[in-house]
């Protein structure tokens, strides 16, 4: 397991609830490295953070581990079976955690 990935581990099974749940999935392409987190639908809140600030923060921080190795790094967080995917009660939008964020941003 690389450094980058040891580093996601550590900080997001401190936050959550269910650590048993979280999967971590790393690719490496010519962009650099995505790092893909599932965590446990009940965890999401923790993990995003009020207006997606936890998540940013997490990204910045893998941005400085990437550095270390002059990799470029990148966290994709994917949503959970069973998860709203920001959709209204209605259920007629689905988007993923990645869209809510960009939406996010004013």
């Amino acid at each position: 397991m690389e450094d980058d990935q040891k580093f996601l581990e550590y900080v997001v099974k401190s936050l959550a609830d269910h650590p048993e749940d979280i999967k971590i999935e790393r690719t490496v392409d010519e962009m650099g490295v995505l790092l893909t987190l599932l965590v446990n639908r009940e965890d999401m809140g923790k993990i995003i953070g009020r207006s997606g600030n936890t998540a940013k923060a997490i990204r910045t921080l893998l941005r400085v581990v990437g550095m270390k190795n002059d990799a470029r790094v990148n966290l994709k967080i994917e949503e959970p079976e069973g998860g709203t995917g920001g959709a209204s009660s209605a259920g007629d939008v689905t988007k993923s955690v990645d869209e809510a964020m960009e939406d996010l941003k004013l």
